[in-house]
């Protein structure tokens, strides 16, 4: 069996942690390495002393997420932190360089995904892997649970290969045509 790179995006969001739990019971096999990267932002000034604290407190937040990868036995873990832009360039970069098989996000308002599908018409093509998003689950209250159902799961995945709204918006480049970062119809479809 072949040793899969997946690469896990670390922030500090609950949708971060999600994915990671998500990739841990749903995607990781024996042997598999689980890269953690966290891109903090760049700074204009080369104040070191800042930059040095910046790392420190990605390396600080990744320690936090492999806490959790620890109650996986046999889990190979790395932790990888760089300085780049919040629109997904630096990720897109690391990722290639790693060879990931595989790009685990959690999906937020904030998510750099939004930004980089509005500057790009196919996200998993700029990774060359699968790039997997994980929404944070919404709570469940009596008004929406259904009983013994099972829509009640702890996780939800959307695979995004192309983002494509079915209702308001063109196939071109739909990111562009919507004025907030989500959109009420947006379904994900694989466009080939």
């Amino acid at each position: 069996m072949d040793v899969r790179k997946i690469v896990v995006v670390v922030e500090d969001v609950d949708a971060a942690r999600t994915a990671l739990q998500w990739a841990l019971h749903n995607l990781l096999r024996y042997g598999d390495l689980i890269t953690l990267l966290h891109v903090f932002p760049s700074i204009r000034s080369r104040n070191m002393t800042k930059l040095r604290l910046l790392r420190l407190n990605g390396f600080q937040l990744a320690l936090t997420f492999k806490d959790i990868c620890n109650n996986f036995p046999n889990t190979n873990i790395e932790i990888v932190v760089a300085e780049g832009d919040q629109e997904g360039g630096k990720i897109r970069e690391m990722v290639r360089e790693i060879g990931a098989s595989t790009l685990v996000v959690g999906l937020h308002d904030q998510s750099f995904l939004y930004k980089l599908a509005m500057a790009h018409s196919n996200i998993a093509n700029n990774f060359n892997c699968k790039v997997l998003a994980i929404k944070q689950p919404t709570p469940l209250t009596r008004a929406n649970a259904i009983p013994h159902s099972t829509t009640n799961l702890d996780f939800s995945q959307i695979e995004i290969a192309c983002f494509k709204c079915l209702r308001c918006c063109s196939t071109q480049n739909p990111i562009q045509n919507m004025s907030k970062p989500f959109c009420n119809y947006m379904e994900i479809k694989e466009e080939k």
